[in-house]
């Protein structure tokens, strides 16, 4: 299976949404997308609330997230 290209889906421009992630041609951020997603939403919820979208756009704001966390330091949780 082959990861699709986040790069073709997913722009940050200062000018649009303060340069936050987003997919291109909407102000719909990457952020937005995970946490409806972590919230239990479904990619058909998702795409039902958001018309503009489609579901390559969601499966590319994962492959964006992933390769974010891929480059970020994790820091373990205090208990």
């Amino acid at each position: 299976m082959t990861r699709i290209r986040w790069q073709e889906r997913i722009t940050i421009d200062q000018d649009i949404h303060h340069g936050e992630p987003c997919v291109k041609g909407t102000r719909i951020s990457v952020a937005m997308i995970m946490g409806s997603l972590a919230d239990g939403m479904s990619v058909d919820e998702i795409l039902a609330e958001y018309p503009q979208l489609t579901s390559d756009d969601i499966k590319a704001a994962l492959a964006y997230a992933a390769e974010v966390m891929r480059q970020e330091i994790i820091l373990p949780m205090s208990a």
